[in-house]
C-alpha cells in the first residue's frame, strides 16, 4: 500500500492525476491539498472534492492552505483550464465540504506521525509545501518520496520563454523547497518531473475512445478535432463524460496555441511516478530557481555536473514510456469508470 499526500491546483491534468490514483487500489491518499494556481484555491478545493466523490473516494480529506502565493500577487488561467478550471466539464456539486485544517498543518502532522512511510505528490505550485516546511524544516527528511511536478531544464518553457507554469506561479517557494533538500541522500531527494518529460504525454482523441471502450462504453466516444468547440460528450458513464469534455477543453486550448489537438497531461505522469506504476529515468542535480529577474522569473536551472559547488537537491527525470504509461491510464481508470458505472 501506497500512503499519499497529495497537493494540487486542480486542473484537467490534476483532475486527470486524481482519477488516475483513485484507481489504483493500493493507493491510499491520506489527504488532498489545495494551492492557488490554476484557479484560486477555493475553486481547486471544490474541484478536487466533486472528482474526488465522483471516483469514489469522497471520504478523503480535502483541505485549503495559502489563498496567494508566498511574495507575488496569483495569476490563474482559464484561458488553458476553464473558467472552474476543468475544462467543459461541469462536476455535480461536492456532497462533502472542506476541512477547517490548514494544509501545511496536515502535511507536517501526517509526516511526524508516520515518518518515512508518506509519499508526497505536489502537481502545483509549491506555496503549500513551502509553508508546510516552514513549519517543519524536517519535513523532507520525514517524508518517504516526493514528486514535483514542475520546471523546465532543457525544454522551452509553458508560460514564458523559460518558465514552466507552477514554478512560475511562485518561484520563491519552489526557490525554498529546492534548498531544504540540499544535503540529503540521493535516494531521499525529490524527483522532478519537469516539461523535459512531462510534454511527451500527449494525449489525443484516441486515447479518449479507448478509454471509453475499457469502461463498457456502448458508443464510441468520439472528441475529433473537425467537431464544434465545446461539443459535450454523451456518455453514459459519468467519469467518462466529465473526463473526456474535460479533455475537449484542453485539446482545444493546444490547437489554439499551435500544438497540435492533443492535450500535454502532465500531472498524470507525475501521479504514476509516485505511486510505481510508470517506466522513468532520473540525473541528480542542483536546482536553483530564478526569482529577481523580470525576463527569466520562475527559470528552473539545473546544475548536473557541480559546476556550483553545492550538493545535488533534486533527481530530473530524464527518460519516460509515454506509450506504455496510456496504456496503464486508459486499463486503470477504465476498470475504474466501469466499476462505478
Amino acid at each position: 500500500m501506497t500512503r499519499m499526500l497529495v497537493d494540487v491546483d486542480t486542473g484537467i491534468d490534476d483532475a486527470l492525476a486524481l482519477a488516475y490514483l483513485a484507481s489504483l487500489a493500493d493507493v491510499e491518499l491520506v489527504a488532498v491539498t489545495a494551492s492557488p494556481g490554476n484557479v484560486d484555491a477555493q475553486q481547486v478545493a471544490t474541484n478536487t472534492l466533486a472528482l474526488l466523490e465522483l471516483c469514489g473516494r469522497g471520504n478523503v480529506e480535502v483541505a485549503v492552505g495559502a489563498e496567494v502565493p508566498l511574495a507575488i500577487p496569483l495569476v490563474v488561467s482559464p484561458e488553458t483550464h476553464g473558467p472552474q478550471g476543468i475544462g467543459h466539464a461541469v462536476l455535480p456539486a461536492p456532497a462533502g465540504t472542506v476541512s477547517p485544517r490548514h494544509a501545511a498543518d496536515i502535511w507536517v502532522e501526517a509526516a511526524r506521525a508516520h515518518p518515512g512511510e508518506l509519499t508526497a505528490l505536489i502537481t502545483a505550485p509549491l506555496t503549500n509545501f513551502a509553508l508546510a516546511i516552514r513549519r517543519e524544516p524536517r519535513l523532507p527528511e520525514l517524508l518517504g518520496k516526493v514528486v514535483i511536478m514542475g520546471g523546465s531544464f532543457y525544454h522551452q518553457g509553458n508560460t514564458t520563454p523559460t518558465a514552466e507554469w507552477n514554478t512560475h506561479v511562485d518561484p520563491q517557494a519552489a526557490k525554498e523547497v529546492y534548498a531544504a533538500f540540499s544535503g540529503l541522500p540521493e535516494d531521499r531527494l525529490p524527483i522532478v518531473c519537469s516539461l523535459d518529460t512531462t510534454e511527451r504525454m500527449e494525449l489525443r482523441p484516441g486515447h479518449v475512445r479507448r478509454l471509453a471502450a475499457a469502461a463498457g462504453c456502448a458508443i464510441e466516444e468520439l472528441v475529433l478535432p473537425e467537431q464544434p468547440e465545446g461539443l459535450r460528450s454523451r456518455a453514459g458513464n459519468p467519469l467518462v463524460r466529465h473526463l473526456s469534455d474535460a479533455l475537449r477543453f484542453y485539446f482545444e486550448f493546444h490547437r489554439l496555441y499551435n500544438q497540435g489537438y492533443l492535450a500535454h497531461v502532465h500531472d498524470f505522469f507525475a501521479a504514476g511516478v509516485a505511486a510505481g506504476t510508470l517506466e522513468y529515468s532520473t540525473r541528480p542535480a542542483t536546482v536553483d530557481v530564478e526569482v529577481d529577474s523580470p525576463l527569466l522569473v520562475g527559470t528552473t536551472v539545473a546544475d548536473y555536473r557541480g559546476l556550483w559547488g553545492k550538493p545535488p537537491n533534486a533527481r530530473i527525470v530524464t527518460d519516460n514510456n509515454p506509450a506504455a504509461a496510456f496504456d496503464e491510464l486508459i486499463s486503470s481508470v477504465g476498470r475504474l469508470a466501469a466499476r462505478l458505472g
